[in-house]
């Protein structure tokens, strides 16, 4: 289940930016970053003093969609007979498509979220 939350590193960035929506996780930083679970978490409620929420991958793409209407998008394909995958970035229709290609989903989802981070901090 840990995988589908966004790492510390992602989160406390998605922290930075304002991220504050309710999660089934947080990262517990006393714990060693590990993933505690309650039902629904904010910053707004009590939470351990030095943990961040930990979003899932569909909340943190879901939140630049409605907040700061980027659109991160993965694609899959195949060269030479491998998967191979890639990713878009939709900002106001401008096309930022990457021209790197990842073995797996996961690393390609990863770097267009990282993406999307660097994104917004460079407004």
């Amino acid at each position: 289940m840990n995988k589908e939350f966004i790492s510390y590193e992602q989160a406390l960035a998605l922290k930075e930016l304002g991220f504050d929506e309710p999660c089934q996780g947080y990262y517990d930083v006393d714990k060693g970053y590990s993933i505690g679970y309650a039902f629904c978490y904010s910053d707004r409620e009590s939470q351990p003093e030095d943990g961040c929420l930990a979003p899932l991958y569909q909340q943190a793409f879901r939140w630049f969609r409605e907040k700061y209407d980027l659109i991160g998008l993965v694609e899959g394909g195949y060269d030479n007979g491998k998967n191979i995958f890639t990713y878009v970035i939709w900002d106001k229709f401008k096309d930022n498509s990457i021209d790197v290609y990842y073995q797996t989903y996961e690393e390609a989802e990863l770097e267009c979220l990282i993406k999307l981070i660097e994104t917004v901090k460079s407004k």
